[in-house]
């Protein structure tokens, strides 16, 4: 065979399996019309985003959230951007029983739950030397623990159906381990393995996991992160680095990306060109991307300050986090809700 025909056959092959893998991938798309959506964490940030983005899909949406004057603000913010309402529901779902008594309660008023997003979240930031057994247990509550209890409740329905859809948010930090953030890292490893374990369980079932690792996103959350030691100098480095253009996504962008990544139930879905690009380093070559990581915390804050004391980043403000370095993130915070 002439090197012309082999590269003509390459070339046919290559376009038989693409075609052929988005006639599967159609093939699995869930019509959203109608369907009951359940967002942990969906009152703010990221998770406000795709609740308007499911209701613009004509789902019927519940979220929850720990603060009912929040929640109330979310559902005005969503009746206004999409015309459409969600059920909220005030629970704390790093609290076992709150996080099944949260399904219950969609189940009881909307019916059967055929997609659950598991959002909820919290970020500790500040040099392990002031790290606390505390904040490593209330990262797990957040990230592992409370997906596990509303997977848990959510499967046996989904099984007796076979048919759901459940989507895992984790993070950059569920792949890569950052300096400053291990508590955030150590929490987002766990629930990437518990997700992508129970997809490959769940899928017998007629149920698709889709685990989410998104990039550095404009969500306006650093006002609402937790910051230790020199609190002003890591919210600074931290508001900065997730308000600048050239490597962040913002949260409506990701909320549709990952919209139709649950829609078509895609098994993982990683978010932001500098994520995949960081994550494929990782993977070729993980100790020279440690020893990079091992140089930019030389560069971090040192600890001191309050030490293991906790300031919110709304509380940690400075002459950087006002200037224009930010100003992505404070449009995301009036627009998502972040702003209380």
């Amino acid at each position: 065979m002439t090197t012309k025909n082999l590269q003509k056959a390459a070339f046919l092959t290559a376009a038989t399996a693409i075609a052929a893998r988005q006639l599967f991938r159609q093939a699995r798309r869930l019509d959203l019309r109608n369907k009951v959506v359940a967002i942990t964490g969906g009152s703010r940030g990221l998770g406000l985003a795709m609740a308007a983005e499911f209701l613009k899909r004509s789902a019927r949406v519940a979220i929850c959230g720990r603060d009912q004057a929040t929640l109330e603000r979310a559902r005005r913010l969503l009746l206004q951007q999409t015309g459409k309402s969600a059920h909220i529901i005030q629970y704390d779902i790093t609290n076992e029983m709150e996080a099944r008594g949260f399904i219950a309660r969609v189940e009881s008023y909307l019916g059967s739950i055929d997609v659950l997003v598991n959002n909820a979240g919290r970020i500790e930031v500040g040099p392990l030397e002031d790290a606390t057994e505390a904040d490593f247990q209330k990262a797990m509550r957040t990230h592992f623990w409370a997906p596990l209890h509303t997977m848990q409740s959510v499967l046996p329905e989904m099984r007796a159906r076979r048919a759901g859809r459940i989507v895992n948010i984790s993070s950059i930090g569920g792949r890569i381990g950052a300096p400053h953030l291990t508590p955030y890292d150590a929490s987002k490893f766990a629930l990437g393995g518990l997700s992508e374990a129970m997809a490959a369980e769940v899928r017998k079932d007629g149920i698709r996991i889709t685990t989410v690792y998104p990039g550095l996103m404009r969500t306006g959350s650093p006002r609402n992160a937790n910051f230790k030691s020199q609190n002003k100098k890591e919210y600074a480095w931290f508001a900065v680095s997730d308000a600048s253009p050239l490597v962040t996504i913002g949260a409506r962008k990701a909320a549709t990306k990952i919209v139709d990544a649950c829609e078509f139930g895609d098994a993982v879905l990683v978010l932001t060109p500098a994520a995949k690009l960081g994550i494929l380093a990782h993977d070729l070559a993980p100790g020279l991307v440690i020893s990079l990581l091992g140089l930019v915390n030389r560069f971090l804050p040192a600890p001191g300050g309050i030490r293991k004391n906790t300031a919110k980043g709304r509380d940690s403000e400075s002459a950087v986090t006002r200037s224009p370095l930010t100003a992505l993130n404070r449009t995301a915070e009036r627009e998502l809700n972040q702003a209380s």
